[in-house]
């Protein structure tokens, strides 16, 4: 289609699913997460694990904001014609731009190019909420306007960013991230915009998929790159084993409930929404992580053990905790199936002393969560099909 007005779409729409555009809109974000990821390695590998998380925070935020605000805004007015199509060529562009800022953010505090890439995707977003503005009336259009101003005044605080002093930079990014924050709270006051809940979940896991994946890639380049370099085979594999049964694991808790049924309101959808960014975050940290457990294998990360197995344990415990904060708790019945993903997530912990096999525990116990929840399902008369509730 050239070109259609742009109009809310139905919440009660059947068989909505995630377009092509979509999933080829969430692949492009995939370098800029690479890019994160492998500035954590080395923040991490090189002992300064304080000013590498803090670092990959910020420049995953940008990612991850970006990423949603045009997920909730496409679920509730994706009309796909031309205009939309080009809109959204314009925020890859914006992201490409940004991840090729993310080392110079990281590492030297410069902010200047993943701006300018930032700018880029906020401009277009605007510009589609000021078109869906233009096709709504009443409580709607007061919404969509809200959004479009939001977006400005916060466009123009990122760039005030720029001429802060150095020290203060971090300092001021977190106000502006409140600041971000706030525009879907006050923009829906009043009014809901119309997204679509399975659509939305189905996003979500799609995005999950991608950020695991990476996960995996980064997982098989880091242990390729070892073996060409070392003959370590013995203290390879256990890694890639554990890493490969925490990712399988991860995918295995994420799926386990139809979250699609609680998300009904703004009330709901919001904290949910938010709080993905620990998810998504953790779950590209993993496989980090796992590059990081791989240099210390072969000798080159220069950090104690402990440390580079915290590298891994933390963000899969953090994974598992939050997934079972947003998703597996209001699924489950009884103490015992609320407990089994907060016990795993603490033996997930108990692993980073595990000496040089610690990985490996940590797979088999994320394996064993998968494990003990489909059997408290089963006992529980709640077991419907392969996969149910973890």
């Amino acid at each position: 289609m050239t070109y259609v007005p742009m109009t809310a779409r139905s919440r009660d729409e059947g068989h909505r699913t995630a377009t092509s555009l979509e999933l080829f809109f969430d692949l492009c974000f995939v370098v800029a997460i690479a890019q994160a990821g492998a500035r954590l390695v080395h923040a991490l590998a090189e002992g300064h694990p304080g000013s590498g998380v803090v670092g990959y925070f910020f420049v995953f935020f940008g990612v991850w904001w970006a990423w949603m605000n045009f997920t909730w805004f496409a679920s509730a007015y994706d009309c796909d014609d031309v205009p939309y199509r080009v809109a959204t060529l314009v925020q890859i562009a914006g992201v490409l731009v940004y991840a090729a800022g993310v080392s110079r953010a990281f590492d030297d505090n410069d902010w200047a190019v993943a701006v300018i890439g930032y700018l880029i995707m906020r401009v277009a977003l605007t510009a589609q909420w000021l078109r869906a503005a233009a096709g709504e009336s009443g409580a709607a259009r007061t919404a969509a306007l809200k959004y479009a101003a939001g977006l400005v005044i916060c466009q123009a605080g990122w760039v005030g960013l720029l001429f802060a002093p150095d020290a203060s930079k971090r300092w001021l990014f977190l106000v502006l991230v409140v600041a971000e924050l706030m525009v879907p709270v006050l923009a829906e006051r009043g009014h809901q915009t119309p997204w679509h809940a399975h659509h939305i979940v189905e996003r979500y896991g799609l995005f999950t998929i991608i950020v695991l994946g990476e996960t995996i890639a980064a997982s098989t380049v880091a242990v390729k790159s070892a073996l060409d370099e070392h003959e370590a085979l013995g203290e390879l594999l256990p890694i890639a084993a554990g890493g490969l049964l925490i990712v399988f694991a991860a995918w295995w808790i994420y799926f386990a409930v139809p979250m699609h049924e609680r998300l009904n309101t703004n009330r709901e959808a919001i904290p949910w929404g938010y709080g993905h960014l620990l998810i998504f975050a953790s779950g590209a940290a993993i496989g980090a992580g796992i590059e990081v457990a791989v240099e210390h294998a072969v000798g080159k990360a220069h950090i104690s053990q402990v440390a580079a197995n915290a590298a891994v344990t933390v963000p899969s415990a953090l994974f598992l905790l939050m997934v079972w904060l947003l998703h597996s708790r209001h699924f489950k019945r009884g103490a015992a199936q609320q407990l089994v993903l907060p016990v795993s997530a603490l033996a997930l912990l108990a692993c980073t002393w595990a000496g040089s096999y610690a990985v490996l525990y940590a797979g088999l116990v994320a394996t064993a969560a998968v494990v003990v929840g489909m059997t408290l399902s089963v006992r529980g008369g709640q077991f419907e099909r392969a996969g149910a509730e973890v």
